[in-house]
């Protein structure tokens, strides 16, 4: 057997470690807020921009729609998050932050901040501002 191993050079497999490795331990601090990992990032993705279309939202969270529009409706529920018409088109339902789910999250996005930081360390801090920049590239969002 000659060479590296295919896994150890693909960038899903690399994007996937590095994935992990950020969030592994920070998984325990979600679930003992009583949140599940796709409720948190509904919350962290809401936390302090505008209210989102299900829609939009689903696609910040990486899930499907039917899944974040059911999830939205239970945490509304919860009074976590508040639906809301979306006055341009009534058709279209935004999602926004209560202030008990940004005091929920807030804790946690702490958390987040500092583990990342933790990983980065390593970088230098263009180094850092590199891999935001790359990685946003490939995610198709501006840097």
């Amino acid at each position: 057997m000659s060479g590296a191993r295919f896994v150890d050079g693909y960038l899903g497999s690399l994007l996937g470690q590095a994935n992990h490795a950020l969030y592994k331990d920070f998984d325990s601090h979600v679930r003992a807020a009583g949140l599940s990992s796709i409720e948190w990032r509904v919350l962290a993705t809401l936390q302090d921009g505008p209210p989102l279309t299900v829609s939009q939202l689903a696609h910040d969270v990486l899930s499907k729609q039917p899944t974040v529009t059911k999830l939205v409706q239970r945490m509304a529920e919860q009074g976590w998050v508040t639906l809301l018409a979306d006055p341009a088109d009534q058709r279209r339902t935004l999602v926004a932050a209560t202030g008990a789910g940004r005091k929920l999250v807030r804790p946690l996005l702490e958390k987040a901040r500092a583990r990342e930081s933790e990983m980065l360390r390593t970088l230098g801090a263009s180094e850092q501002a590199a891999l935001r920049k790359l990685l946003a590239k490939l995610a198709g969002r501006p840097a």
